[in-house]
This record gives structure tokens, C-alpha cells and sequence, in this order.
């Protein structure tokens, strides 16, 4: 048991019901509370307290962990709080901005709180299990002295005292995550018309798109070393998808999801790069386009 450590969730949703069942499976004295009733009582079954107010869980516990809706909610939940959450340790797991994370860590510095920001790179489900894992970033001291609690979660990564880290991190594999399921979409988009189902592209796309992510080390090289004229790339000519928007339109569906990607390599050729590797969108990314 760990009942020396006293845990309070803050946030029941299928995420924060996922955490506090962890903390119970693993021998934590786990207080939960939720805005909306009835939430509480799975977790009271397994063998959680329930708090009537996020006040009596905050002074229930050494450690809270805040799994709420959003930056507003975490700061609507704890600014109230302020005075009671001196001398513990805050532990927000809720999605936010690096800019928001870095604004609640100032926040809970000033009233005495230690402050670690989690990126949770998972769903509710993964929790507790293989594959899953949490970034952290904010108190080095709070991620050392609490890492037995936050891998039962999942693996536990720390990037630094810079409490934004964890989120933009977070954020950053998201943005790679839904350009893909965007693309996959667009795939099954296409080929509907001709009858094939959405479960016969993924059993294609699947391996496909399994195999391409070994390219990804070959761009970091590539945009590491500040090259594009490397050989063996892929030019920026030869990637135009003037014939994947034709193919796009003549099937009748959006063309949205690679026009995004035509224009990033069209600013790159008229700037005169077109000889010049694919990774080199890269630089149209990194400025807006009314900057370019």
C-alpha cells in the first residue's frame, strides 16, 4: 500500500476516472471529485473517497491532480483554491498551451504550490498499460519524488524546469497525429466512389502508411543538417500533386487536405528551391505564408 501518500483528483472524465482508478489499483488513499454528481461512484466502489467540494479534495490530499476540461476550467476550479493548495503539489494533466501551462506554473509558484505539467500521450483506455505515455515538464524535484505514483500511469518523461515543454511536445505529436488521420480520410474519401469501404482502404493504408514513418528520420537529417540538396531526396518538383488534385476533384470530393500540402511546396518552388528536397517545406511551415 501507499496510503502514506494522500492523492485527490480533480476531474472525472474518462481521462480523470482512468488516472484516479490507476492510483486506486495501486495502493494510493485517493480522493475524487467531480463538478457534475455521479461520477464519484465507480471509483468510491473500487475504493476511492469522494469529496463533496474540489475544497474538501484539495485538503485531502498531499498530491492533486487536475484532469479538467480545459486552462479556463483548471483556473476556474483553483483560483479559489490558492490558499489551500500552498504547501502541496499540483500536478496538471489537463490539455493546455505551452504559453498556459508556463502562466499556471508563475501562478502556483506565487501562492507556494509546486507545479509539474503532464502531456498525456494517450487515451483513457491505455492507462496503466504498454504503449502508453505521459511527458512532464515544470519541477524536477515533484517529477523525482512522485515518479513511482506517475508511472503507474504510463512511461514517464521529463523535458525540463520549463513548465511549457511537456505541452508543446504534446501538442506537436498531435499535430503530426491528425494530419495523418486527415490524410487516411481523404484516402477513404476518394476511393468510396468506386465502392471500396473505409475498411478495405485502412487494411491497404495500414502497412503503407506504417512503412512511411521510417522517412522521418531521413527528413530530421536532412532538416538538422540545413541541406536540401542532399542526394537521394525527393525533389520538390517531382512532388507536385497537381495530379492528386485532379484524381481529388474528378472523384467529386474536397480537395482541402492536399491543397495544404500543394501550397507548401508551391512557396518553396517560386522562391526557386523546386531542385531542392521535399523536407524543404518545411521552411514554408515555419513562416506564414503572408511572410514568406
Amino acid at each position: 500500500m501507499n496510503s502514506d501518500v494522500q492523492v485527490s483528483v480533480l476531474g472525472l472524465g474518462a481521462m480523470g476516472s482512468a488516472l484516479a482508478g490507476a492510483l486506486v489499483k495501486g495502493g494510493y488513499a485517493t480522493t475524487v471529485w467531480n463538478r457534475s454528481p455521479g461520477r464519484t461512484d465507480d471509483l468510491v466502489a473500487q475504493g476511492a473517497q469522494a469529496a463533496a467540494t474540489a475544497s474538501d479534495a484539495v485538503r485531502a490530499g498531499e498530491v492533486v491532480i487536475a484532469c479538467l476540461l480545459d486552462h479556463a476550467s483548471v483556473r476556474e476550479v483553483l483560483d479559489p483554491l490558492a490558499g489551500e493548495l500552498a504547501g502541496r503539489t499540483l500536478i496538471n494533466v489537463t490539455t493546455t498551451t505551452p504559453d498556459q501551462s508556463r502562466e499556471l506554473a508563475a501562478w502556483a509558484a506565487e501562492a507556494g504550490i509546486a507545479y509539474l505539467d503532464g502531456g498525456i500521450m494517450a487515451v483513457p483506455h491505455m492507462i496503466g498499460q504498454a504503449g502508453a505515455s505521459i511527458l512532464y515538464s515544470g519541477s524536477a524535484e515533484v517529477f523525482e519524488q512522485y515518479k513511482p505514483l506517475l508511472d503507474l500511469w504510463a512511461g514517464s518523461d521529463y523535458f525540463g524546469e520549463d513548465a511549457g515543454l511537456a505541452s508543446l511536445y504534446d501538442l506537436a505529436l498531435l499535430a503530426g497525429m491528425y494530419v495523418m488521420f486527415a490524410g487516411f480520410l481523404h484516402g477513404a474519401a476518394m476511393v468510396a466512389p468506386a465502392g471500396v469501404t473505409a475498411g478495405d482502404f485502412a487494411a491497404r493504408a495500414t502497412p503503407w502508411l506504417t512503412a512511411m514513418t521510417g522517412a522521418f528520420k531521413g527528413f530530421a537529417d536532412v532538416v538538422d543538417g540545413g541541406d536540401y540538396t542532399v542526394a537521394g531526396q525527393q525533389s520538390l518538383l517531382f512532388s507536385d500533386l497537381g495530379d492528386l488534385l485532379a484524381a481529388t476533384s474528378g472523384q467529386g470530393i474536397s480537395t482541402e487536405v492536399v491543397d495544404m500540402v500543394q501550397r507548401l511546396i508551391r512557396r518553396q518552388v517560386e522562391a526557386g528551391h523546386g531542385e531542392e528536397g521535399f523536407a524543404r517545406i518545411i521552411e514554408s511551415i515555419k513562416r506564414p505564408a503572408a511572410e514568406a
